[in-house]
């Protein structure tokens, strides 16, 4: 697993061909996905909370980069590690999550 920050992970979405676009995995919750979600064209997302996260396993595709995103990345950190343990070879953490994204990256994502 990589741990990667938003700059980071901004390069590496922006710089994916279009057959390998990376996954944005948000395991928040639907109230937080609803209030601050990234939307980035160059990449697919999919909200799962982190707690339904097993019985979800399989809608997550292998071979595929994932990036698992959070508020501030450490509920993301644990479902990266789940995701290795479960045979998940191409898997990034942002680090500091979705608040890191809007201060540093876009400001238009709103901060909670």
């Amino acid at each position: 697993m990589q741990q990667l920050t938003v700059h980071d992970v901004q390069h590496l979405i922006a710089n994916a061909a279009p057959a390998e676009r990376p996954l944005l995995l948000d395991v928040r919750e639907p109230w937080e996905f609803s209030l601050a979600a990234l939307r980035l064209p160059q990449a697919d997302t999919l909200h799962i909370p982190m707690q339904q996260l097993p019985a979800r396993l399989a809608e997550i595709e292998p071979g595929r980069t994932v990036i698992c995103v959070c508020h501030h990345g450490m509920r993301s950190l644990q479902v990266a590690r789940y995701l290795e343990q479960h045979g998940h070879e191409d898997v990034i953490n942002l680090q500091g999550g979705i608040d890191a994204w809007s201060q540093q990256v876009d400001p238009a994502v709103p901060r909670y």
